[in-house]
């Protein structure tokens, strides 16, 4: 098995740091110290979608969860303790939703709603993949779709996932709580939609306490 990709990664590592610190010297000690961003990045596996580069941010400045099709269910206690631990201890004051054009895991959910439209005894495998993106499924298959090209649908599933998952980050109780109590620091929820074709980031939905 070759580890040139891997020995890439760490050559590259080396030079960063080193470039790093003849920039700004304590850098790395003054990290070592603790962190303070400001935001909460709730994004998608995506290779093509890093939020430190595409915002040109330094390590610090993003509190950072991503998964498949940049989901976030209510019962899901990996997400649940990121956005519980960015708003209460780390203290964050926006959380941003970021899906992004072409996602895979849209698509694969858009195609499975097809399917299952075809095929309405055939019922969808039993994986792990299937099991996380069943909601989006669901919800797929509630969306008018007809008279859309394919990338029109992508392009509406994309986004109306967005839009679904800042609803659900909304209803979580860190949030709510924080909503609630008129003394805990102002969170912001944003849904982003990162257009892989222009490098650009749209918001499409903004939500506080008063929305």
């Amino acid at each position: 098995m070759s580890h040139e990709s891997t020995q890439i990664l760490l050559n590259a590592n080396e030079e960063w740091a080193q470039s790093v610190i003849k920039d700004i010297p304590d850098f790395f000690t003054q990290s070592a110290t603790g962190q303070s961003p400001k935001v909460l990045w709730i994004g998608c596996s995506d290779s093509r979608v890093p939020e430190s580069v595409i915002t040109a941010s330094k390590p610090g400045d993003i509190f950072v969860h991503r998964n498949i099709a940049n989901q976030f269910h209510l019962n899901d206690d990996s997400a649940l303790s990121v956005l519980t631990y960015a708003v209460k201890v780390v203290g964050v004051e926006h959380v941003v939703l970021v899906g992004h054009t072409n996602c895979g895991g849209a698509a694969a959910c858009l195609k499975a709603a097809e399917d299952a439209a075809a095929n309405t005894g055939a019922s969808q495998p039993d994986t792990p993949l299937t099991r996380w993106l069943s909601p989006l499924i669901a919800h797929v298959q509630s969306l008018d779709l007809s008279g859309c090209s394919t990338s029109e649908a992508l392009n509406k599933v994309v986004e109306t996932n967005i839009i679904m998952q800042v609803d659900n980050i909304c209803k979580s109780e860190p949030i709510t709580t924080a909503w609630a109590n008129p003394n805990s620091k102002k969170v912001t929820v944003h849904g982003w939609v990162y257009d892989l074709s222009r490098g650009r980031i749209d918001e499409l939905v903004c939500r506080d306490a008063q929305a």
